[in-house]
This record gives structure tokens, sequence and C-alpha cells, in this order.
């Protein structure tokens, strides 16, 4: 089933796959990150201005990599709209330094929570830990 939003998308050429919709009705797309940054300037004239939350995860060991953004619109008045998506900045920072999923265009692919020195992904599946020593049960 497609939304509004999908049937804008396809009316313009834009290459993306509805997931339908969730609980809500809120309509789900799966974009390629190649046109991520294109669609979400489209998304952003086409209303949605407002950046609600941003995560990422690890779909298989091994494997591919996602990016979610949850962006809806404000109707009232917003002071200066175009700021909203500065937030961004902070999650897409930690969405690199867990798991090491580099975002185009950004300026500032570097550690924020875990030291510069350390090596590796801690979020993703096939992560090992340096020095890793498993404690059995004593019990």
């Amino acid at each position: 089933m497609q939304g509004n939003l999908s049937a804008w998308l396809v009316k313009h050429a834009l290459i993306h796959r509805s997931l339908g919709f969730d609980y809500q009705g809120i309509e789900t797309l799966q974009i390629k990150s190649v046109d991520w940054h294109s669609i979400a300037v489209i998304l952003y004239v086409y209303g949605y201005n407002y950046l609600c939350s941003q995560c990422a995860y690890d779909v298989a060991l091994g494997g591919l990599l996602a990016s979610v953004y949850h962006l809806t619109r404000i109707e009232y008045d917003v002071d200066q709209p175009e700021e909203v998506w500065k937030s961004v900045d902070f999650k897409e920072r930690e969405s690199y330094d867990m798991l090491g999923i580099y975002y185009d265009n950004y300026p500032r692919s570097k550690r924020i929570l875990m030291p510069e020195s350390w090596i590796g992904w801690p979020l993703r599946k096939d992560y090992i830990a340096p020095n890793f020593c498993e404690i059995q049960d004593a019990h």
C-alpha cells in the first residue's frame, strides 16, 4: 500500500521503497544511503521540517547497517525551522561512534562517546571487545 508521500516521491521519480504504515498510520520509507541527502532536502521542502529522532542499528552479523530518521511536520509558526535539522549532528556522530556508519557531507566523523584510540564499533553484532574475559557464574 502506497501513501501520499510515497506517491509524491514516485511522481517526481525519486527512488525509494514503501514499507507500509506503522500502528499510528505513519508511512515508513526505505531509502538507499546514496539518495538520502537529496531526498532529505526534498522532504524538508515538502514540509517535513522537524527531526524527532535518529538512531542506527546493525541489521545482521557482519552485514547491513541501518540509520533510521523519524521526521514530522510542524504546522505552527517556527522562528527558524532550518535550525531544527541541526539536531541530527549529535545523533549521527553517536551512530558513527557506536556502529561506524559514515554519513556523506558530514564534516565531523569522529568519536563522541568512546576514546579516540578505541578500535572497532561496539554496537555491531560482530564486535569482539578487546581483552574480553568471560566470568562464569559461581553458583
